[in-house]
């Protein structure tokens, strides 16, 4: 498997941001008709997982892809650091509520990816644990396929360039200060760190497959994850049940 450094992040040439944008109005309408079928099918549970770098633009494609799905089968949960009571329990703990039932489409926002992800950087806790959850999460995903969850994972790849630039505009550009913290920048003085641990959380957290989504350019990510969950949805034959 190639490493994240070895994989670019701008989009293929035979694509236009007109093209995208256009196909993307396109997805957004067989999105709106896949999810209204799912939610009737009731046999699966879908969890979309979106991790990346700081600014590789996580909530943008929330917000840009998932607008055309109706809230009532959709939920969005955002891991951020944990509190304190959640501190206080096992590190799955707090995921665990938000695990979709059945027609059900829950995206997480990070997700417990941070849990080896952040600890493995900072050194807080010993390599025996983060093996230890290396195993668990893969265990736990093969736990929700064969419950009819379906998982999704995305990997939202930005450049280094392109996320200083991210963190200028966060700066600068009123709309968007709001969203600017300190460690915006701590984070992206390691970046050769976590770009470390993606590589091996990437190859070794494997049991639903990663889809590695050139970022750099918004219009090419928002395309490439709605034509991924497209075409997923599709392959599940969903069917609306028969009337009583």
């Amino acid at each position: 498997m190639k490493k994240l450094i070895e994989i670019s992040a701008m989009p293929p040439n035979y694509l236009t941001k007109k093209e995208c944008k256009e196909q993307l109005t396109v997805f957004h309408k067989q999105l709106f008709k896949l999810q209204n079928r799912f939610y009737a099918d009731g046999r699966f549970g879908m969890l979309i997982i979106l991790q990346g770098m700081d600014t590789s633009g996580k909530d943008g494609t929330i917000r840009h892809v998932m607008s055309c799905i109706n809230p009532m089968g959709l939920q969005v949960k955002s891991f951020k650091k944990p509190t304190e009571e959640e501190q206080q329990h096992d590190f799955l703990w707090r995921v665990y509520p938000h695990i979709p039932a059945k027609s059900m489409i829950q995206v997480f926002n990070r997700s417990y990816f941070e849990d080896i992800l952040v600890p493995s950087v900072n050194n807080t806790i010993n390599e025996e644990r983060i093996n230890h959850r290396y195993k668990l999460i893969n265990q736990i995903e093969e736990h929700l396929l064969k419950n009819d969850i379906h998982v999704i994972k995305f990997f939202l790849h930005i450049s280094k360039e392109e996320q200083a630039e991210r963190i200028r505009e966060r700066l600068t550009e009123p709309h968007k200060r709001w969203k600017y913290d300190v460690e915006d920048k701590n984070a992206a003085k390691k970046w050769n760190d976590y770009e470390k641990i993606y590589d091996q959380i990437i190859s070794d957290c494997t049991h639903v497959p990663w889809n590695i989504i050139p970022a750099d350019k918004r219009w090419y990510r928002n395309y490439k994850v709605a034509k991924t969950l497209v075409e997923y949805l599709e392959k599940l034959n969903l069917k609306y049940p028969q009337p009583k």
